[in-house]
């Protein structure tokens, strides 16, 4: 009996993109990167927060505004004690946060490195003919749909806009030119393999 392997992807992109500020320093533009610590500034019921920034050069700072003249009173206290202590993961995800960055610099080095954890959700490769593949994103990335499943799948991204052409690949809920945006949280690929000679080699290398 043929049906789909189901596979879920985890992507989580590798590298943080990088402001690029006119750093007073080198005297020039110079990309800027998280020193992964928070400033954390109160006065009296007010606090400021920021994510400190460096020169990948000179090491000069650069704050990145969190919070700012904010009461006391509406940060949560969980949420203050890990601005204070570094917690790894809230800086990591506010140095992913692409567009607060965008909004307040404007210009950006991105870097489309990911990894990618794979886990079989239902059928095999044995019985498949179609491979599902379900996108789930820790942190937004700017890596194109199509580079991501050609990396991983193991074929040209030529051939996937052939697959797509032929409705024989579909994403959704993306639809027209998702193949050419970035790959998003909650997106599913449905690629239907059958009569492809390497169905196999592609269904082992999603992860089934």
């Amino acid at each position: 009996m043929s049906g789909s392997l189901r596979i879920h992807w985890v992507i989580t992109p590798k590298i943080a993109p990088r402001p690029l500020i006119n750093c007073n320093r080198c005297g020039t533009v110079k990309a800027y990167c998280s020193s992964g610590k928070f400033r954390v500034n109160a006065n009296g019921k007010r606090i400021d927060v920021w994510l400190i920034y460096r020169c990948i050069d000179c090491d000069n700072s650069w704050n990145f505004g969190i919070f700012e003249r904010c009461n006391r009173r509406d940060i949560e206290p969980a949420l203050l004690q890990a601005l204070e202590s570094n917690d790894p993961w809230l800086a990591r995800r506010h140095a992913f946060d692409v567009v607060a960055l965008r909004n307040r610099i404007g210009r950006l080095d991105e870097f489309p490195d990911v990894a990618v954890h794979k886990h079989r959700l239902g059928g095999t490769r044995e019985t498949a003919t179609a491979l599902e593949l379900q996108l789930g994103l820790e942190i937004p990335t700017s890596l194109r749909l199509d580079r991501l499943l050609a990396g991983e799948l193991g074929i040209s991204r030529s051939r996937l806009q052939a697959l797509e052409e032929r409705r024989l690949l579909v994403v959704h809920p993306d639809g027209a030119k998702a193949l050419r945006k970035p790959a998003r949280q909650g997106t599913t690929i449905r690629i239907d393999l059958a009569g492809e000679v390497d169905q196999d080699d592609i269904m082992e290398a999603a992860g089934g």
